[in-house]
């Protein structure tokens, strides 16, 4: 079993820093990139439970379901990951998703 600490704990603090920003701030920016984020992951974690089956889309539930849908896409990915450089290229998603959220 893959160790995806790393993963879990970069997801963790990105929604705390959503769940702790300002609506204005989820408004500009913060809560399209973390949705963008959220489908990138939730499709990915489908696509290795169930290869060839067409995934589902993470609907919009609104900017502050935002971190909520992070963790949970992040946390399902967590559970399906297979290697190392996989949990590096999540970590890696989630790290440039909080720099485009601008938090």
């Amino acid at each position: 079993m893959v160790d995806t600490t790393p993963l879990n704990r970069a997801v963790d603090h990105f929604a705390d820093r959503l769940r702790a920003a300002p609506q204005s701030r989820l408004q500009r920016s913060a809560a399209a990139a973390a949705l963008e984020l959220a489908r990138e992951l939730a499709r990915w974690a489908q696509e290795l439970e169930t290869p060839g089956v067409e995934p589902r889309v993470m609907p919009d539930a609104g900017m502050f379901a935002a971190a909520d849908q992070v963790s949970v896409a992040a946390h399902d990915l967590a559970v399906v990951l297979r290697s190392e450089d996989e949990v590096a290229e999540a970590v890696r998603l989630v790290e440039e998703a909080q720099k485009k959220a601008g938090i």
